[in-house]
């Protein structure tokens, strides 16, 4: 059988262990919960919560006053909660307390004249709410996910404030503050890449370089774990990025005497124990 070393803080972080056990109680609480937009990147959880009768909202219209639905990790702009709260349902707040932070900084930033540059993924639900507390307090900014998308976009201005999505690549943030930095003349920068992205990073680094093949486990649509699967990736070439343990092809382990193995933010220890189970099955 093969060696198996699974990354120490593989899976669920904090803010989504918030937001699952909060939907998780919605449900047994209230019977019927919706939440706007899938809770996390995990359709297995999702799944779960479908069974608890907590669903995803698809129209405004399906809410009748005094209905519950929860805000998700990811956060939201403030026009979108002002107008939940109109309707009159109960609203249960499970933004992550590291993208609350972000939105302070964005205010913060604007407050004091910045011109705001975030360091994050376009579309992505988090970044949306970030661009909705920008607008909301009157600030001027852009959105910028590569170099290339940074050094077309750069605006000339004197005084520039930084943030980013909190799932965001730590290299690619420190790239980009140098490159803005060189074409400034005030920049003020907050590094609002949570803890447990930094974490997850780092680990996969080292275990990346020390085994035969890696697996990351999560969520396709989930940032962070596409995130480590391209770090992962570009330390070694044998990188598989998979949701579920029944992905796994036993032609992987060919040869392989070390697997490593690592999984989202969004992604819950019973799908990590499935995974390392399948592969000592393939490898025995």
């Amino acid at each position: 059988m093969a060696n198996i070393k699974v990354a120490k803080n593989a899976g669920f972080c904090f803010g989504v262990k918030i937001a699952v056990d909060s939907a998780i109680e919605a449900g047994e609480k209230y019977g019927r919960a919706y939440t706007n937009g899938p809770i996390i990147h995990n359709k297995q959880v999702v799944q779960i919560l479908e069974n608890l009768n907590v669903r995803e909202l698809q129209s405004y219209e399906q809410l009748q006053e005094g209905d519950t639905i929860l805000i998700r990790s990811h956060g939201v702009p403030p026009k979108i909660e002002r107008t939940l709260k109109d309707l009159g349902v109960n609203l249960i707040d499970a933004t992550c307390p590291f993208v609350k932070k972000v939105h302070e900084k964005v205010r913060q930033l604007v407050e004091e004249g910045y011109f705001v540059v975030i360091i994050g993924e376009k579309g992505h639900p988090e970044v949306i709410g970030i661009l909705g507390h920008l607008e909301e307090s009157g600030g001027k900014g852009i959105v910028v996910e590569n170099m290339e998308d940074l050094i077309r976009k750069f605006p000339k201005r004197n005084r520039v404030g930084v943030v980013a999505q909190t799932t965001q690549n730590e290299e690619f943030f420190e790239e980009a503050v140098g490159y803005i930095a060189s074409n400034v003349e005030e920049l003020k920068v907050f590094n609002t890449i949570c803890d447990a992205t930094s974490v997850r990073q780092e680990e996969v680094k080292r275990l990346a370089k020390d085994v035969d093949v890696m697996i990351i486990i999560g969520g396709k649509h989930s940032g962070n774990t596409r995130r480590l699967a391209q770090i992962s990736k570009a330390l070694n070439p044998n990188t598989y990025h998979i949701e579920k343990a029944d992905e796994l092809n036993p032609v992987w382990f060919k040869n392989a005497e070390n697997i490593g193995v690592s999984a989202g933010a969004s992604t819950p220890d019973w799908i990590i124990k499935e995974v390392v189970e399948k592969i000592k099955e393939i490898t025995a």
